[in-house]
């Protein structure tokens, strides 16, 4: 990959809301499923088909690529839904479809829709590209692979000059960012064989999440284990040698985070896209890594596994508790009823909690996307005061224009970061 041919970098959405705030990030493409038969169908916010043509005009309106996930396991009774799904996809002018059954690879082929391959197909070397650019002229390649691994595969596809249906050498994506999986390539199933929900279905329940202790059948003896969460990774975390991805030569960068909140996808796509453009200008250091860094650790995360298998370390950094370990979390407390263009003010009302001078907000809607803003002053009854508690009608300034109805968030840090 050289400096005149930038890498892509697309985000994750799952409503309308993620989907402008990943926009406002500076994604170049977007990626998202519609209700049924894709991997994030279970615990995520999904697009209806209906909305499909809203959701390829709002991206070709910024100029931004949009990419519907179809990359389940497919079942002879499927066959009827993927047809519907792809020419849908197609009428409404989404630019490719992300696949893993080679069903839905013909279908969208038959239709003339791009065809992205998902990283559960697991490919590992340059033989399985070469079988699959008859279907696919975006393979996105297995997470096991290491960066010199990933270099040989992009030189390959140069030498031997491997294309897509479109003509075009194959381009290969990776993922930079977010949630790890314990099994190779995705391919668990572990929530099948407990609760019956499949994982390659979109419907996984993640009990691999959960802490575990490990007892002997024959004696009833535990054994001794200091971390609990022996199946759940950190999260993949590659701020700190994006460098090196690039030089490697993939075309795609992809940060994983479908189920993950607005102001997720907007913090983590600004963030690499800074990164990212560094690089390209020549200002990519380790002082902006660090403060790229610090700034990431703010929203949803498991803890940073820095380099992943891309630097050649096995598993075995665990997350080590349940949930997010996000130094700041947001808090719910009001409702936007206005916003003045002119003198670019926001006018809400309080629903609950406190809000004071100094505090750090967040504002989020469907056309909004995502607003950061520091309060700098609040007026209520025309007049300047300190804070405003449930009940109140305030005015605060707000940079980005925001839209009635959009919800108010008190951004604070967690008790065990203060």
């Amino acid at each position: 990959m050289t400096k005149t041919n930038k890498a892509e970098l697309t985000a994750p959405t799952g409503n309308f809301e993620s989907l402008m705030a990943a926009i406002k990030a500076g994604a170049d493409s977007v990626y998202f499923g519609v209700k049924q038969l894709n991997m994030r169908s279970h615990g995520a916010n999904n697009f209806n088909i209906s909305e499909l043509k809203k959701v390829a005009s709002t991206c070709k309106k910024h100029r931004v690529k949009s990419y519907l996930t179809l990359n389940t396991i497919i079942y002879d009774k499927d066959i009827k839904l993927v047809k519907k799904i792809c020419n849908a996809a197609k009428k409404a002018g989404i630019d490719a479809v992300v696949a893993c059954d080679v069903a839905v690879m013909e279908c969208a082929n038959s239709i003339g829709m791009e065809v992205h391959l998902s990283t559960q197909a697991n490919v590992s070397n340059i033989e399985a590209v070469r079988f699959y650019s008859r279907y696919c002229d975006t393979i996105v390649l297995a997470r096991e692979l290491s960066l010199e691994q990933i270099r040989n595969i992009c030189n390959e596809i140069r030498k031997q000059k491997i294309k897509g249906p479109s003509g075009n050498l194959i381009r290969t994506e990776i993922f930079i960012h977010g949630a790890l999986c314990v099994s190779i390539a995705g391919k668990c199933h572990m929530s099948l064989a407990v609760y019956n929900k499949s994982a390659n279905r979109g419907e996984c329940l993640q009990n691999c999440r959960r802490r575990y202790r490990i007892i002997d059948d024959e004696t009833g003896d535990e054994l001794l284990i200091e971390n609990k969460y022996v199946m759940s990774p950190k999260d993949l975390c590659t701020i700190r040698f994006i460098d090196r991805i690039i030089e490697s030569g993939v075309s795609v960068l992809k940060i994983e985070g479908r189920a993950r909140a607005a102001d997720y996808v907007y913090k983590a796509t600004k963030i690499y896209r800074e990164a990212i453009n560094s690089y390209y200008n020549g200002s990519y250091d380790k002082n902006k890594i660090i403060n790229l860094e610090k700034e990431l650790s703010t929203v949803f995360n498991r803890g940073f596994w820095h380099g992943g298998y891309y630097l050649g370390k096995k598993l075995g950094e665990w997350s080590g508790a349940y949930g997010s370990k996000a130094t700041k979390e947001k808090a719910f407390i009001g409702t936007a009823r206005n916003y003045f263009n002119k003198k670019k003010i926001g006018l809400f009302i309080m629903e609950t909690g406190t809000i004071k001078k100094g505090d750090d907000i967040l504002i989020t809607g469907p056309t909004t996307g995502v607003v950061f803003e520091k309060i700098k002053t609040i007026f209520k009854d025309n007049e300047s005061v300190g804070s405003a508690a449930k009940g109140d009608l305030v005015t605060v300034p707000v940079k980005d224009k925001i839209r009635r109805n959009d919800k108010l968030y008190l951004i604070k840090a967690k008790p065990s970061s203060q």
